[in-house]
């Protein structure tokens, strides 16, 4: 990959040149209610972030995690379709643009276009995208839309929606899903990792499906969850650097945090597929790892992988939750070694 494209460092830098003199206290206030709403349950038809205050504290405390979540669901939909690449790239309810900073730094070429209805968070996105340096970006198109029934896209490659769905009532996100499956290619759908957000993460797949896509992760099939609803629900984790300015708005101390998301990533073309899922962060225990696996079969079960499977046993130990399982295998030498 270019080193020239985005990454966890440079948004960082970007969001500190432009926020710096943000004002912690109220920030910290914004913080506080942008949580409420975003971990919460009652939808809404009006966007969350009304205000520049909104959208300095929102693009400080959440666009590290959103694109963290969003770059490991597109590093699945690398991953499940190696040789595939978007031209272009619709960013629904894209906000400040976390999700193109992720898109931009999967590939090199899409032209992007981010949707969203509250111009605040348009205008906070541009200048985040021009100071970016990366020509994708600041090619992007901000434009804005109201994300809900109405809603009409454009035949693209990709779609991202990510963190909407809470924000939207039940018709609003209907309508949004078979827009987006009608629309585009590849669908990635991320959503926080509570069971909230994997419930309408699961109801995103069902219509995906239904509208003939193919799951392409993290599921290696396309049949029903096996999760039996109300007693676990399916998540994953992103390991988040904090920057000074994250600490002062979140108000902590460690320099890291783990995003907890759900997703889904669907195709319209036929994914590579994989044998199993890890959904939980692997056991290692002496002498074995405990992997807790979705598999293509349809089913839940647990694997124990000792010193004794050699090559597997030291993969094991090197696996990490929401990776495929097992590994794919290395390509043999002219020797066949």
């Amino acid at each position: 990959m270019n080193v020239t494209l985005p990454t966890a460092e440079a948004l960082r830098a970007a969001l500190a040149g432009l926020l710096d003199g943000l004002p912690p206290k109220q920030a910290t206030q914004a913080v506080d209610r942008l949580i409420a709403n975003y971990r919460g349950t009652t939808p809404t038809d009006a966007p969350l972030l009304r205000d520049r205050s909104d959208v300095a504290a929102y693009a400080a405390y959440r666009m590290p995690a959103t694109f963290e979540a969003v770059r490991s669901a597109l590093d699945a939909l690398r991953d499940a379709a190696p040789d595939w690449e978007p031209a272009t790239h619709t960013d629904v309810g894209g906000g400040t643009g976390a999700a193109s900073w992720a898109v931009a730094g999967a590939w090199e070429g899409p032209r992007t276009t981010v949707l969203d209805w509250a111009e605040p968070a348009l205008e906070l996105g541009r200048e985040l995208a021009a100071a970016s340096g990366v020509p994708g970006l600041r090619a992007a198109q901000w434009q804005r839309a109201r994300i809900g029934q109405d809603l009409a896209l454009d035949a693209t490659d990709l779609v991202t929606v990510s963190y909407v769905l809470n924000e939207l009532t039940p018709q609003a996100r209907t309508a949004l899903v078979d827009a987006a499956a009608r629309a585009a290619q590849a669908v990635v759908v991320v959503e926080p990792g509570t069971p909230d957000g994997y419930a309408r993460i699961i109801e995103a797949r069902d219509r995906l499906i239904a509208a003939g896509l193919t799951v392409a992760a993290p599921c290696p099939h396309s049949a029903a969850c096996p999760i039996e609803p109300g007693k676990d629900w399916c998540h994953f984790s992103a390991r988040v650097s904090r920057s000074s300015l994250h600490r002062k708005v979140k108000g902590g101390s460690l320099p890291y945090e783990d995003e907890k998301f759900s997703y889904v990533v669907a195709t319209r073309f036929t994914p590579r597929p994989v044998e199993a899922r890890i959904t939980r962060r692997p056991q290692i225990r002496k002498g074995q790892v405990l992997l807790e696996l979705c598999t293509r079969d349809e089913a839940l079960r647990r694997a124990t992988v000792t010193k004794r499977h050699g090559e597997l046993y030291r993969a094991a130990r090197d696996i990490d939750w929401g990776d495929a399982w097992p590994p794919p295998q290395e390509p043999e030498g002219p020797s066949g070694r």
